[in-house]
């Protein structure tokens, strides 16, 4: 047995342990650091990565005691770190993960690179990343996600700057330590009774955020896409269409109801189907949802689960709308729109592309509405089923986008 001491994320970290113990089994196991990922147990992965005063290491076939009175730098120590600041993001934004049991030592690794090498290319990039393997992404968005915070440090920030002259000089470098916890403050508790809520009509007056808050439309994780679009017909009358499951499911490109149930405490309870094509992303859900309405707001929150028969992913979401009146006879409807993905559907939920095609189904849907509500509509006259184009709706997106990038230049 040894009394390892080290120094973990800011922490001074002392314990008794076999002399053999791995420095990962110790981070994990002592330290509480689940973060860093234990896969190969070979060094041959890279999942487990830290730093070890500022060098990356295999914390799976690096020893605790071989550590004694050093600094370790786990995934969780990088709150403060400008390199860290910026990876994070870039690797949303450029699809760098997808089940994220390699990204922990792919991010210390991606972190090295640019700070030992602000200039390096994509071929450099990649041999020094041969020693993180990632069995989902194809090291394709990684790369990028790297390429992408190196344009950004071109100017190298002062916080940046100073620590590239350091690993320069050949100096030890590692992200500022996090604080240690402030010691718990006892205090006394305090009876301030029930909150008040009043039942006033005013409430309609309240905002589109706050409204969703009450309904529960915003789950914490989950990916939000806002939109809406404007009807011109009064408030109350496009409630009222609203309302109507069987008549709003006919207006959304791609779903079908299969069973509609109205339940005794005025919710109501469906089942049904959506499909969607776009591009290389094909998806035929199958589930069910539950409506829950808040009348006094005109406001209403579908919440619901499915699962893709074609990929077995597994979607879960709500679709939150506010109907509010502009004039007499102009009315705006609010979508809010949480969803999250898991399975290998799940790396396009983060796509900017994704979230385009997203709005542009809710603009469809708008028009959908309009028409079926138009009362110059005769009884006789067949209703338009909305169809999902994929191949109309892809291209929108894309000449939008490019529409777009043009107006920055």
């Amino acid at each position: 047995m040894s009394v390892v001491s080290i120094n973990l994320n800011g922490i001074k970290l002392r314990r008794d342990v076999q002399d053999r113990t791995h420095l990962g089994d110790f981070i994990r196991e002592e330290g509480r650091q689940t973060g860093t990922h234990l896969g190969c147990e070979h060094g041959v992965c890279g999942a487990c990565t830290v730093l070890v005063d500022g060098v990356p290491v295999r914390s799976c076939i690096s020893f605790a005691p071989a550590c004694e009175g050093k600094s370790v730098t786990s995934v969780e120590g990088y709150q403060d770190d400008p390199i860290m600041a910026l990876l994070r993001p870039a690797f949303s934004k450029h699809h760098g993960l997808q089940c994220g049991y390699c990204t922990p030592g792919m991010l210390t690794t991606a972190r090295d690179i640019v700070l030992r090498f602000p200039y390096a290319d994509e071929a450099k990039v990649r041999l020094e990343l041969s020693g993180n393997l990632c069995r989902c992404t194809g090291y394709k968005g990684i790369v990028a996600a790297i390429l992408d915070v190196l344009e950004q440090c071109r100017s190298a920030p002062a916080a940046i700057a100073e620590l590239r002259a350091a690993a320069a000089k050949g100096r030890q470098c590692w992200p500022a330590q996090a604080a240690a916890p402030a010691a718990f403050a006892p205090f006394s508790p305090e009876d301030v009774g029930a909150a008040s809520q009043s039942a006033d009509a005013d409430n309609n007056a309240r905002s589109d955020g706050a409204a969703f808050s009450a309904l529960g439309a915003k789950v914490e994780g989950d990916t939000v896409i806002e939109g809406g679009f404007t009807v011109n017909y009064p408030a109350d009358q496009v409630w009222k269409f609203m309302a109507d499951l069987p008549a709003v499911a006919s207006c959304l490109p791609g779903a079908q109801l299969t069973d509609h149930e109205k339940q005794a405490n005025g919710g109501e309870r469906v089942k049904g189907h959506v499909g969607i094509k776009f591009g290389p992303m094909s998806a035929a859900f199958n589930g069910s949802a539950k409506l829950q309405r808040d009348e006094a707001n005109r406001a209403a929150v579908l919440k619901g689960a499915g699962t893709d028969s074609l990929s077995q992913s597994r979607a879960t979401g709500n679709i939150a709308f506010i109907v509010q009146a502009l004039d007499e006879s102009k009315t705006r409807v609010s979508v809010n729109l949480g969803f999250s993905l898991q399975g290998p559907l799940a790396q396009f939920s983060r796509s900017g592309l994704v979230k385009d095609f997203v709005g542009r189904l809710i603009q469809e849907f708008g028009k959908n509405v309009g028409l079926r509500m138009d009362p110059n509509r005769s009884s006789d006259d067949p209703l338009p089923v909305a169809k999902l184009n994929a191949f109309s709706l892809a291209w929108s997106v894309l000449i939008g986008r490019i529409k777009r990038l043009f107006s920055r230049s």
